[in-house]
């Protein structure tokens, strides 16, 4: 397994990120999800809490550009299914869920995002506890090297994840002009410490000039009941 931190830390610019996985008590399923600027755009930004999740918000509206890519709700929640993306493609994934859809299923109608030159793959996790049990599946869709004509769909599955270990995801390998996109299956990582130990951990390994929020929840597969801790660069 690999060290979160040190992934993080030898990463300038993994871009947005998902984490999900087991606490190493094997009492909570863990996710983690962050995102990083490097334009003033994406910077002006902070995580607000919306019903169950969370949606991105605006930290100063008067230096707002474009909405389109940026504002939207990263975390939500159905049932016992916590879904966590980097971009709008949460609400697609929450009213397929409604309609009888699967995972899967849902995302077939989604791609990577149009933003050339880089075609920002879309990630997406979803967490179900139920009964006392967790498992888990991840998505990245993304571009076939850079070319728009065609879209890659990998969806990884999860059942019973072990105590300790979990999956990272990001949209890009590492920073560039343009910023290639994540290849390869999440990567298996380490889950240490309690909820705050975690998330300060994830927090104090960004990239200190690209980071801008981070949330974490960890959920009690025996009861359901969680906790959310979240950060904000803009305060």
């Amino acid at each position: 397994m690999l060290r979160l931190d040190q992934e993080l830390k030898n990463n300038e610019y993994p871009g947005r990120g998902i984490v999900i996985g087991r606490s190493a008590d094997g009492k909570y399923a863990v996710t983690a999800y962050f995102i990083m600027g490097r334009s003033s755009n994406s910077r002006n930004r902070v995580f607000a809490a919306e019903g169950e999740g969370i949606r991105t918000q605006a930290f100063d509206p008067s230096k707002l550009e474009d909405p389109s890519l940026i504002i939207y709700a990263p975390v939500r929640v159905l049932k016992n299914d916590t879904i966590v993306t980097n971009g709008d493609q949460t609400d697609t994934i929450y009213d397929g869920l409604k309609d009888g859809l699967t995972f899967e299923q849902s995302l077939r109608s989604r791609e990577f995002e149009p933003d050339g030159p880089n075609y920002t793959p879309r990630i997406s996790g979803i967490m179900r506890v139920e009964g006392g049990n967790f498992h888990y599946a991840m998505s990245i869709l993304k571009s076939a090297e850079g070319d728009p004509s065609s879209c890659i769909r990998n969806t990884f599955t999860y059942e019973n994840p072990k105590a300790g270990e979990g999956r990272f995801i990001h949209t890009y390998m590492h920073d560039g002009n343009p910023l290639p996109s994540f290849c390869g299956e999440p990567k298996q990582v380490e889950i240490t410490g309690d909820i705050d130990g975690f998330a300060d951990m994830v927090w104090n390994s960004l990239n200190p000039d690209n980071k801008v929020s981070l949330f974490v929840r960890y959920i009690d597969i025996a009861t359901g009941k969680y906790e959310t801790r979240m950060k904000n660069k803009n305060v």
